[in-house]
């Protein structure tokens, strides 16, 4: 029999590739002659690129803006005419935040770099950002003018922009007119969400979320597009950015991911299919990882394995996963199981084997 693993990463503790390989070790444990198949996921958010290159694509390293303003070392990945660019890599919290200051200027620079590179199709992972900056950083590092009624440019971030005027789009890089730029974000919310709903997960304050909400509404005025759209206000409103000026097309982030990896050919015959995540709650039912591998599994069992659920056999009634596993059901203290998830998904994995794959 073939079981498919298809983990997202458990965020803090393992990345999707070795949530897999704990997996693939307590299946073939509790039976050798399994047939183990892997193909890591993501949801656009942190672990994308990393995702991308256990499907092989090739992984490229270099230096762009960070969200602070300062260097930092980020991946990208390309196979082909295509490049992976995950967001969190150039301007996600991982390099700290300051709410008013914060800049996706990277983005632009990682993009820039696939450009150069001869990529013709690129996906933007959002997710995990850093910034409330309504990707005006993004257009900046492509070539764009964001300016003030002095036609100064405007401070970085999403402060700056209480100031903004004119988006000058005479400098924009010529090249992009020809690249397919995807959004890759399990993400919904329109630009008007981007400060008060996600602000604070940046440590802005009360007040700082007003002035950034109203900057937002500043910016859009400017800008022109639709910020209504669903995905607008994902990554502090660079889905708005890029779908507003560059054209991009948002799509559920991890079906774009399944579709990168291969997981339709990947799926086929498979007695089963093990998705997971490090929490499987609410905001999972909205189409993260686990939810997006149940329903492209066509018809396969699909069962899920978190380090916490708070999720009932109720709730996942309809989303195609036919049961959850918790690490915490066998360690029930959270400090414990997040020290140690390794060999806890390894016994859960023999579980499995003998819950849904034994005769």
């Amino acid at each position: 029999m073939k079981v498919l693993l298809a983990p997202d990463k458990f965020k803090g503790t393992l990345a999707a590739g070795q949530v897999a390989d704990h997996l693939a070790a307590g299946l073939r444990r509790a039976d050798p002659a399994l047939e183990v198949r892997v193909v890591p996921v993501a949801d656009g958010g942190e672990g994308t690129v990393d995702a991308a290159c256990a499907a092989g694509f090739d992984r490229l390293v270099t230096t762009v803006t960070g969200p602070l303003g300062t260097p930092v070392r980020a991946m990208l990945a390309t196979r082909s005419n295509t490049a992976v660019v995950e967001l969190a890599q150039a301007a996600g919290l991982g390099w700290g935040s300051s709410p008013m200051t914060a800049t996706s200027y990277g983005v632009g620079e990682l993009i820039r770099v696939a450009m150069d590179l001869g990529c013709s199709r690129i996906v933007l992972g959002l997710g995990g950002s850093a910034c409330t900056d309504g990707g005006a950083g993004l257009l900046r590092a492509l070539g764009a003018l964001v300016l003030d009624v002095d036609g100064v440019p405007v401070a970085p971030g999403g402060g700056g922009l209480a100031r903004v005027a004119r988006l000058d789009l005479g400098g924009l890089d010529s090249r992009l007119s020809q690249v397919e730029l995807v959004l890759a974000t399990d993400v919904d919310n329109p630009l008007s969400d981007a400060a008060p709903v996600y602000g604070p997960q940046k440590g802005a304050s009360p007040h700082q979320v007003a002035v950034l909400a109203e900057a937002l509404d500043r910016w859009a005025s400017v800008v022109g597009g639709d910020p209504t759209l669903p995905g607008s206000g994902a990554a502090g409103g660079v889905g708005y950015a890029a779908m507003a000026v560059l054209g991009a097309v948002r799509r559920a982030g991890v079906d774009v991911l399944l579709d990168l990896l291969g997981f339709g050919d990947a799926v086929h015959d498979a007695a089963l299919v093990i998705t997971g995540e490090g929490s499987l709650d609410a905001q999972s039912l909205r189409g993260k990882a686990p939810v997006g591998v149940a329903r492209a599994a066509r018809g396969v069992p699909v069962v899920a394995v978190a380090g916490v659920c708070s999720l009932t056999a109720a709730d996942l009634v309809g989303t195609g996963i036919s049961a959850a596993y918790a690490l915490t059901d066998l360690e029930p203290d959270p400090a414990r199981c997040r020290a140690r998830p390794g060999p806890l998904l390894e016994l859960t994995a023999e579980r499995i084997v003998r819950d849904h794959l034994c005769c």
